[in-house]
């Protein structure tokens, strides 16, 4: 794992892709609770409610749902909810293959991030969890368990696995590098909306990003 050179990936439905665009950024959960429900939301929302009040050790006064939240892998745990598509606290039920791989720099965010006066943190585990452990120092990456983040069979690290970096209250859509998609479909789609709001941007198919 070359530590300077890490990638973050934030997974969103399709439909969100416009607003995203037009805000010109991704909100934390606690932001969106102030706005106006539009798109599709998928994840779990006693998670999401347990997050709004898990505070960070690394910051004073942030808790987790004030965050953006990116995994450090593609093809998540998560995704695979989606997939199976039967967990009885996702109200979602669209699949895998609507959601896209946002994918962005870990070290150019922290820069954009400590630039705009915002706090960020990592941590080695699940942050929806209350056993992870969060840090806001690069020098403590080595702490998290790199061999989880990337494994493809995860049943004996899924909390290791769902390491997350964190910014607070908003990242930026100009600094998303590029959209990892499931197939050509939902490629066609996402250049659409983007050229549709002047943007350019590479999507990318990465079927090895979802389970098949």
């Amino acid at each position: 794992m070359q530590l300077n050179s890490i990638k973050i990936f934030h997974i969103v439905h399709i439909d969100n892709l416009t607003s995203i665009i037009d805000n010109g950024f991704l909100f934390s959960d606690a932001e969106m609770r102030k706005r106006p429900q539009s798109g599709i939301v998928v994840g779990m929302n006693r998670i999401k409610n347990r997050r709004l009040a898990l505070p960070l050790t690394s910051h004073e006064n942030l808790n987790v749902g004030e965050c953006v939240p990116f995994y450090f892998c593609p093809r998540s745990i998560m995704l695979y909810m989606f997939k199976m598509n039967n967990h009885s606290e996702i109200e979602y039920r669209g699949g895998q293959q609507p959601i896209l791989h946002l994918v962005a720099d870990l070290h150019k965010t922290a820069d954009w991030a400590d630039a705009n006066n915002l706090r960020w943190a990592f941590t080695n585990s699940s942050a929806g969890s209350r056993y992870f452990e969060d840090y806001a120092d690069f020098a403590n990456l080595y702490k998290i368990d790199w061999k989880a983040v990337n494994a493809t069979q995860w049943s004996d690290c899924q909390d290791k696995k769902q390491a997350e970096f964190l910014i607070e209250h908003r990242f930026p859509w100009e600094l998303i590098e590029e959209i990892g998609v499931y197939s050509d479909i939902q490629q066609e789609q996402a250049r659409d909306i983007i050229e549709k709001q002047g943007k350019k941007l590479q999507v990318k198919i990465k079927p090895e990003w979802y389970y098949k």
